[in-house]
């Protein structure tokens, strides 16, 4: 996959996703947005990636909207060079949000504005100890972007959420942690590494690549359903779907025979004909 402002490379099932303006601190500008989106749009039908990791270029992660020409960084632009009004379609966090692959962050560096709230509807967030985090949007005059008011309360609750939000104060991986924001603080040269063997474990061939898209999806979704129904409705469906196919049959046979499971479905094709990813 060939990109302007990312680099990708897959190894073992893992795609690591580079953003790449080093000389800019891998600011977010209309060309990223546009390509971010296409890459997890096109990843749901690459069954050879199991897993994604996203990461910076040099020593930032990213250091949010790139502003060198001023607050029309914030606008939307089309291919005509002009400002258009901006659209669900437009969010890089729902494209993350619907991918079917799980998702790693590995947050190298400065992570501020976008450059953190993309990440959290990533599934896994590890920070380096050098990193620094900020939702400094009141210092900007802007709305918080990326549906981050319905993410950031739920990832660390209401209270945490308002004052790192009301402050708008930049800090650093001891915090982060200490709000639940990342699961895990790596010295610098450890993260990616580390961040890459948690998601050889989500690649393994051993775990079905379209159970594991299912169950992302369903925690996601239901993270936000008022009542257990909601969830029971449609897991129950989904039950009796997998409980149906292939990938079940073969689960079982495997655990039987005492052998490593050879799953055929693939999520390119095979997920559930219903559903939040139908």
């Amino acid at each position: 996959m060939i990109y302007e402002t990312l680099k990708t490379d897959l190894a073992d099932g893992v795609m690591t996703v580079t953003l790449n303006r080093p000389d800019k601190l891998n600011a977010f500008n209309t060309t990223m947005s546009r390509e971010l989106i296409d890459f997890f749009r096109c990843v749901n039908g690459m069954d050879e990636v199991r897993a994604i990791v996203v990461t910076g270029a040099g020593r930032a992660f990213c250091a949010g909207a790139d502003i060198s020409g001023g607050s029309n960084a914030f606008q939307v632009w089309n291919d005509g060079g002009k400002p258009q009004k901006r659209e669900p379609r437009d969010s890089i966090t729902l494209a993350i949000f619907n991918c079917l692959k799980p998702i790693v962050a590995a947050i190298n560096g400065a992570a501020v504005g976008v450059g953190i709230t993309m990440c959290l509807p990533m599934d896994i967030r590890m920070m380096s100890s050098d990193a620094k985090i900020g939702f400094v949007f009141n210092k900007r005059g802007m709305a918080m972007e990326a549906g981050s008011c319905w993410f950031l309360p739920r990832l660390v609750g209401m209270q945490r959420a308002q004052e790192w939000v009301m402050s708008a104060e930049v800090f650093g991986a001891e915090e982060a942690s200490k709000g639940g924001l990342v699961r895990s603080v790596h010295a610098p040269a450890e993260l990616l590494p580390a961040a890459r063997a948690l998601a050889r474990k989500f690649a393994s061939s051993t775990s079905s690549a379209v159970a594991a898209a299912v169950n992302r999806r369903l925690m996601w979704t239901m993270w936000g359903a008022q009542n257990p129904l909601d969830a029971v409705t449609l897991d129950v469906q989904c039950v009796g779907y997998l409980a149906a196919s292939a990938d079940a049959r073969e689960g079982i046979d495997s655990f039987f025979e005492k052998r490593a499971p050879n799953f055929p479905l693939k999520p390119s094709k095979d997920m559930p004909p219903f559903g939040p990813w139908a």
